[in-house]
């Protein structure tokens, strides 16, 4: 039963930016906002000084045993109970509480615009976070527990630990235990074939499970920055058997993780290789259309599709869903979003440009460092000082399966951040064509997640006002970035929120008339689906054609790579 959604969705999502990881953080930019708080600090001596008054006041009950600061329930730094029971640990909490909420406080009082705050926000977060005593083994009495409790030998795993990802993982914290997980074998199993392959990409045609299908097939137009089988990861967690069972024909792109010498692929190229391989879709199923869903980057690269199409006047593009995706970002949709700088996209172009691609490394660094606690330090107390594995997750095994991406399409992606040609239709080319995606009118289901913290919702939200379309579906999932998308029914703590009204202009506003539904949106999205899918007919009893005959089995060769 439907119902009106709590006012904890009003807040913002955890960090992050649309597209900032592409960009990176550059030193200067960090110490330009550094600089910048300082030189605030020294032209308004009186409120500095009043800051300070106020935290010593604060130091002075810690010190007395009169304060009662304590950390958030939520805080799984702050779960062991020597922080509440330990004079010496409390008081140790109770001082970074102290210093993280006069900061804060101070930086509310500077006389800052909305984007320097936001700067300087992200920059004392980031440097409050790696200060936390829990990130010490002296501040950890967890961490010394088990030392004591192993004899010592919880800090040599800790130190093999560390060893093992100096030497092979790029010096970056483990975040996952891979070894569980066999591509092929226990991870992206769906019976397939590749029926496509070129020199960038492969497509698979997915085995049938039901006797009768939809007639318009379903194309799948992953991230470039990340390996496809996301969406056959396992058979609890796949969109594709999700897609099957419900009778419709799924098609999968999987891009090849490009070394220097594609260095030059750019959008340009992934999007006439799309539009290529709906070509060979079309000539396998027979059917003239085809619905297409892409998500993140593969959003951008969908609607740059649509947009391209439309423009040809190419009617093959039936329904189209966008996955947490942002085709329009602003500096102001998130602190870290607010760091982001001409200069710094100028430097991140030049860093790709000389090594020919973005590594995956450096993806994998800039991802991490978005959400600090939860994605770097959270690992360093796991597996160094407490000496343990990191977990055997299967998203997380996906999520460390990073790709490089080519320096030109690092460049275009680069150019969409600062060009904006989304929001200024008709101005602006993109890919061989004049973007405008007022004469897209497919019908659109677009998809956000309430606590994403690389696409934040809002920002996805304003897809709506950007097409021609007249019918837009929002649905906004309870849930972070890859959980919005994978996200198979049997949670019991599964919600979305949607809205039978056409979408209005702000996020706002639609979230006053949006209502609650508990579950997971996949059942909803599989019939809104069905619904433009076209009639049934028999399924295929072989994949591929005589023209574009099986090439190998699903998940192919570049799921490998």
């Amino acid at each position: 039963m439907a119902k009106k959604p709590k006012l904890e969705l009003t807040g913002e999502p955890e960090g992050g930016a649309a597209m900032s990881p592409l960009i990176g953080l550059a030193r200067e930019d960090l110490i330009g906002a550094v600089g910048m708080l300082l030189r605030e600090t020294a032209t308004k001596p009186d409120k500095a000084m009043r800051h300070m008054q106020a935290f010593g006041a604060d130091v002075m009950k810690i010190v007395t045993g009169k304060s009662e600061l304590a950390p958030n329930a939520k805080d799984k730094r702050f779960k062991d109970a020597a922080w509440t029971f330990n004079p010496f640990y409390r008081a140790g909490v109770q001082y970074y509480l102290a210093v993280q909420a006069g900061t804060q406080r101070w930086i509310d009082d500077l006389e800052l615009d909305e984007l320097e705050r936001n700067r300087a926000r992200f920059v004392s977060g980031m440097i409050l976070d790696a200060l936390s005593p829990t990130n010490s083994l002296a501040g950890n009495p967890s961490a010394i527990k088990r030392a004591i409790d192993s004899g010592g030998l919880s800090l040599m795993k800790g130190l093999q630990n560390a060893y093992n990802d100096i030497v092979h993982n790029n010096a970056i914290v483990s975040q996952v235990d891979k070894r569980p997980f066999k591509i092929g074998e226990n991870i992206a199993i769906t019976p397939g074939q590749v029926v496509w392959r070129t020199e960038m990409m492969e497509l698979i045609q997915y085995a049938p499970t039901t006797e009768t299908v939809h007639s318009i097939p379903q194309l799948t137009v992953p991230p470039q920055i990340n390996k496809a089988y996301l969406n056959d990861l396992t058979p609890t967690k796949s969109v594709v058997q999700l897609q099957l069972a419900a009778g419709i024909q799924p098609f999968l792109i999987s891009w090849r993780n490009p070394g220097v010498e594609q260095g030059h692929w750019g959008l340009g190229d992934y999007v006439d290789a799309v539009i290529e391989a709906i070509g060979v879709i079309c000539s396998i199923t027979g059917s003239d259309k085809v619905n297409l869903s892409g998500g993140c980057s593969g959003g951008i690269t969908l609607a740059t599709i649509l947009s391209k199409m439309a423009a040809k006047g190419d009617k093959r593009a039936n329904a189209a869903t966008l996955m947490v995706c942002v085709l329009a970002p602003e500096a102001t949709d998130s602190e870290v979003g607010a760091l982001v700088s001409k200069h710094g996209i100028e430097l991140a172009r030049q860093r790709s440009a000389k090594k020919g691609i973005l590594d995956g490394t450096s993806l994998s660094r800039a991802f991490a460092w978005l959400r600090p606690n939860d994605l770097v330090w959270n690992y360093v107390v796991n597996n160094y000082l407490h000496g343990e594995d990191p977990p055997a997750f299967d998203i997380l095994f996906w999520n460390n399966d990073s790709t490089n991406l080519p320096a030109k399409l690092h460049s275009d992606y680069l150019d969409f951040y600062e060009t904006q040609p989304f929001a200024v239709p008709g101005q602006a080319e993109l890919a061989g064509h004049v973007v405008d995606l007022r004469k897209v009118t497919n019908d659109l289901f677009l998809l956000a997640g309430v606590t994403d913290h690389i696409t934040p919702w809002k920002a996805c939200y304003r897809s709506t006002q950007l097409f021609g379309s007249k019918n837009v579906e929002f649905v906004l999932s309870q849930s972070g970035h890859i959980q919005a998308i994978l996200n198979p029914p049997g949670n019991p703590k599964a919600k979305y929120f949607r809205s039978s009204k056409k979408p209005p202009a702000t996020p706002e506003k639609w979230l006053g008339q949006a209502e609650e539904v508990a579950g997971s949106w996949w059942p909803f999205w599989a019939e809104w689906v069905k619904e433009r899918a076209g009639p049934m007919r028999q399924a295929p009893s072989v994949l591929g054609n005589k023209e574009y005959p099986p090439l190998g089995a699903a998940p192919g060769d570049y799921a490998f790579g």
